[in-house]
């Protein structure tokens, strides 16, 4: 299994950001893939969930409104579009994937598969 994102860089306040994870080596469609963080000095912290099948939709409460996940069949990927960032919004994030996640889409320890993150820096 294997989950490569990109699209991480480094914006202004206000801006905005698409991140990209494509899978393989997995039967996407019996997966959920997610987006979670990791800030400098604080805990892991789930983003976004998309239950491929179905195309079901999980954000934690910072998230709301601000970013979307999606997801493209034909390339294996999940996109997260992250609009109106804030410095707070400074990580790295990781893609996740799992196929014995839902209800629980928030808990990290259901996913078996993680990328190598790439991190997302927001200026004030």
């Amino acid at each position: 299994v294997q989950l490569v994102e990109s699209g991480g860089g480094l914006v202004p306040a206000g801006g905005s950001l698409r991140l990209s994870c494509t899978a393989s080596g997995i039967m996407v469609r019996t997966y959920v893939l997610s987006w979670f963080r990791l800030a400098q000095g604080k805990e892991r912290e789930f983003v976004a969930a998309i239950r491929w099948n179905g195309g079901t939709t999980d954000y934690g409460k910072f998230a709301e409104g601000r970013f979307t996940i999606s997801r493209e069949n034909a390339r294996n990927t999940v996109y997260l579009q992250m609009n109106s960032l804030e410095p707070e919004d400074t990580a790295k994030y990781y893609c996740a994937a799992g196929s014995n996640v839902v209800p629980y889409s928030a808990d990290y320890r259901r996913y078996t598969s993680w990328g190598q993150g790439t991190q997302v820096t927001v200026s004030s």
